[in-house]
């Protein structure tokens, strides 16, 4: 916790040598002078508790950029779409803290953690003795390909604390999912993305 001014200024006037050489009394110069120290060594305080708020890249606000440059965002593909600050924050937390995978889990965490609640289809190739009559023939690419189902609309809400002055209230759109999950989607798979029944 923050010291304040009259805190700073208590303890500047007992460090003072004893003698009237040292005045007091509150209109000395002496006293003006220890107010005005006190003042700033109470701002530095604050600015100290600042940057401890800003090593929390969950709360970061001034040093967010900084966080984003170091982590190589925004992504190359939402680059031009207007993030909010929570999106922003989310996407740097998600960047320190993904280790990496191929499983479905992982990718639906992945939407999750973005505000999409999204299920994964994976395509069988077709096997005579595994498969029915009428399954799909999944056979070539198909192997390969996995479709990643979505909500028609998701929608991401304001939030007090968590969203910026400024900020729309609502927020809608799937370029920031489609993005996310082709960039870690392993290089030899196909990703399909569908939204609605």
């Amino acid at each position: 916790m923050a010291m304040n001014a009259e805190s700073y200024r208590e303890q500047l006037a007992a460090l003072l040598p004893q003698g009237a050489v040292w005045p007091r009394d509150g209109d000395a110069r002496l006293s003006t002078l220890l107010v005005a120290l006190a003042q700033e060594f109470a701002r530095v305080d604050r600015r100290a508790d600042d940057v401890i708020r800003e090593s929390d890249p969950r709360r970061a606000l001034e040093l967010l950029e900084d966080w984003e440059r170091n982590y190589g965002l925004p992504e190359p593909c939402v680059a031009n779409l207007e993030q909010t600050l929570q999106e922003r924050r989310d996407a740097l937390v998600s960047k320190m803290t993904t280790t990496g995978g191929q499983s479905r889990r992982y990718f639906i965490d992945i939407c999750a953690a973005l505000g999409y609640d999204v299920t994964i289809e994976e395509f069988r190739p077709f096997r005579v003795g595994q498969s029915c009559v009428g399954d799909d023939l999944t056979n070539g690419p198909w192997q390969f390909t996995w479709r990643v189902r979505a909500p028609a609309v998701t929608v991401r809400t304001f939030k007090a604390g968590r969203s910026a002055v400024g900020e729309p209230l609502r927020k809608w759109g799937n370029e920031l999912l489609e993005c996310k999950v082709s960039r870690l989607a392993p290089a030899h798979t196909i990703v399909q993305f569908a939204y609605g029944d």
